[in-house]
């Protein structure tokens, strides 16, 4: 591993109880930035083999692949076989000209109340993001169910060793994501350069729109790019 830069070492920092979207208001002039960060598990993926980039940064990293497989944190690895079936099953049924099944939409099956008792920010902070005060009217938190025959086949984290430019991996130091974030940094082994931070305080959804985090992690991008571009 490359020496990393004075600016790219771990933060401190107390950690804040967890803030709500709910009752926030409704002003999501961050979403723009923040969906352009969501696909930190597919920039990863795709610089392990295009040799077009000079440099490579992410935050808040989903392994959505892994998570199809396994659930979050592990907790669908045994349901993997049947979940398997049932996609095929589905996939079946479209080839026989059959409306595509659609995995159940947790915005739309979940009250507030349920979202508020999950067991996970990235969901209970997710239910409010996604599905009210920063939802798009084009979006879905549903799937097709025949698609996690492809979704099970990706893994960010395979071929991570592909990596030969430098790297930026960023995420909240209270994301509970934030083992996929350190699984594929962990990977990249032959980047000449690579820095872990943490944004001090941050959820996995918190850097998506909380003006201190996203701010954070611009200065980290400019200062990154700025060096390495």
């Amino acid at each position: 591993m490359g020496e990393d830069p004075s600016w790219a070492r771990k933060e401190g920092g107390q950690r804040e109880p967890p803030l709500r979207l709910r009752g926030a208001r409704n002003d999501c002039s961050w979403k723009e930035e923040a969906r352009s960060r969501r696909g930190g598990g597919y920039t990863f993926k795709a610089v392990q083999t295009d040799k077009r980039f000079r440099a490579v940064a992410t935050l808040s990293l989903f392994n959505s692949g892994e998570v199809r497989r396994e659930g979050f944190r592990g907790s669908q690895v045994n349901s993997i076989q049947e979940r398997l079936a049932a996609a095929a099953k589905a996939r079946q049924a479209e080839a026989a000209g059959e409306p595509a099944a659609l995995t159940p939409n947790m915005c739309e099956t979940a009250t507030p109340d349920e979202a508020d008792a999950m067991s996970y920010d990235l969901y209970r902070e997710g239910y409010y993001y996604y599905g009210r005060d920063c939802a798009h009217p084009g979006s879905t938190f549903s799937y097709t169910v025949s698609s996690l025959i492809e979704l099970a086949a990706f893994d960010a984290r395979q071929g991570a060793e592909f990596i030969d430019v430098p790297l930026l991996m960023m995420m909240g130091s209270r994301a509970d994501t934030g083992y996929m974030t350190i699984d594929c940094y962990e990977g990249a082994v032959n980047a000449p350069h690579r820095a872990l931070i943490e944004i001090p305080g941050a959820t996995h959804i918190q850097t998506y729109w909380v003006p201190e985090y996203v701010q954070q992690a611009t200065d980290h991008l400019v200062k990154f790019f700025g060096q390495y571009l």
